[in-house]
């Protein structure tokens, strides 16, 4: 893929998120969290100690680490290197030939790296459903709802959503975990989302998640 630059931009501020159309609750006995393509190649893009990729890793990295505290299943989409053109397809046509074969470019962020127990994906199309077995790890799961993030919110991450509200999965697409080449398109993309999901921020979906604290007792 012929990643852009990306130019610094401010992550969206809760205020001016789109109003999701469902009405669903995340349960963390239903939900499955899937980090998208936060590899090395795409990563990379984003200019470096700036917004969004501070935002994004850090958010990511506490979505993560909350859905290891609750037995969520974690899924790690990655876009395999040095796919032939046949595999490739017609999305040579328009990104060009994807990840090539450096060092550590298929890789996933050092901070992310994946642990045991995790599960690592390997999805040749954006949508990390298609040719793939996320619906049937999914399902082998029990798990029917679906926690989104990662890059690149208009295309990963909302073709992801919105194949997984056709399976009969719940979509809830973390608006501050995900980026995109521009503001513009991340915020295209939520408001996209919100028509077939729930769009939510990872403050708010953590604090649904994790139960409160008990109070100490004296």
């Amino acid at each position: 893929m012929c990643v852009p630059a990306v130019r610094p931009y401010p992550m969206p501020a809760a205020a001016a998120l789109p109003r999701s159309r469902a009405p669903w609750s995340i349960d963390p006995a239903r939900a499955a969290l899937l980090i998208q393509d936060m590899q090395n190649h795409f990563v990379g893009a984003f200019p470096a100690g700036r917004s969004p990729v501070v935002e994004l890793v850090g958010n990511v990295t506490a979505l993560r680490e909350g859905a290891g505290r609750l037995g969520i299943p974690v899924v790690f989409g990655a876009e395999p290197a040095g796919q032939p053109p046949g595999q490739r397809g017609l999305l040579g046509d328009l990104w060009g030939p994807g990840i090539g074969d450096e060092p550590d470019a298929a890789a996933i962020v050092a901070p992310l790296t994946p642990r045991p127990g995790e599960h690592l994906l390997t999805h040749v199309r954006p949508n990390a459903f298609l040719r793939s077995h996320l619906g049937r790890l999914l399902r082998s799961e029990g798990r029917d709802q679906l926690i989104v993030c990662g890059v690149y919110a208009h295309l990963g991450v909302l073709l992801t959503a919105a194949d997984a509200l056709m399976n009969d999965i719940q979509p809830f697409v973390v608006a501050d975990a995900v980026a995109d080449v521009s503001t513009e398109e991340h915020a295209l993309a939520l408001r996209w989302a919100a028509r077939s999901g729930v769009v939510c921020t990872t403050g708010g979906l953590l604090e649904a998640l994790l139960p409160s604290r008990e109070p100490e007792s004296a």
